[in-house]
């Protein structure tokens, strides 16, 4: 599950997304880890999956279909 988060901060980075989104998510991972309340974690994990999402409807190359499904995998477990 870090891994996949990371992967996502990353690619939020490169996507040049605008606000902190990737900051929050990040956050909010590192929280999780310490307290395993995954609120906020889903919240930023959606929002994050939807960017990624409008990101491969403009060019399926932006972001993979594997990190994407991933990411799905995270919110879903929690």
């Amino acid at each position: 599950m870090e891994k996949i988060v990371i992967e996502a901060v990353a690619k939020l980075e490169k996507l040049k997304v605008e606000g902190s989104l990737g900051a929050e998510l990040s956050w909010c991972w590192f929280s999780f880890k310490n307290d395993h309340n995954s609120e906020g974690l889903v919240q930023k994990g959606q929002e994050t999956l939807a960017v990624f999402q409008a990101a491969r409807e403009k060019s399926a190359r932006a972001v993979s279909k594997k990190l994407v499904e991933d990411l799905e995998k995270v919110i879903a477990l929690n």
